[in-house]
């Protein structure tokens, strides 16, 4: 899968969680950029995630995330 088609289905994700069709995420995304991004969303933003792909991240992993595009090489390698 290439990297703008995680990107496309994590931002229809976003989208659905956060309940805001506006939003469009880049790698340089961070949280301090998507209104309502917050700890409890990103919980659930996370398990999205994980359900859609079929896949575990690590908690190490989750934390040590900066921005959209290091969650979206998280993706790729496991997919």
């Amino acid at each position: 899968m290439e990297r703008q088609q995680i990107i496309a289905q994590v931002t229809d994700i976003f989208r659905d969680v956060l309940d805001n069709d506006d939003i469009t995420l880049t790698d340089a995304t961070t949280a301090r950029d998507v209104d309502d991004w917050d700890s409890l969303n990103h919980i659930q933003l996370v398990v999205g995630i994980e359900k859609h792909f079929k896949i575990r991240f690590a908690a190490k992993e989750i934390h040590s995330w900066q921005n959209i595009g290091e969650l979206v090489d998280s993706v790729a390698a496991k997919i």
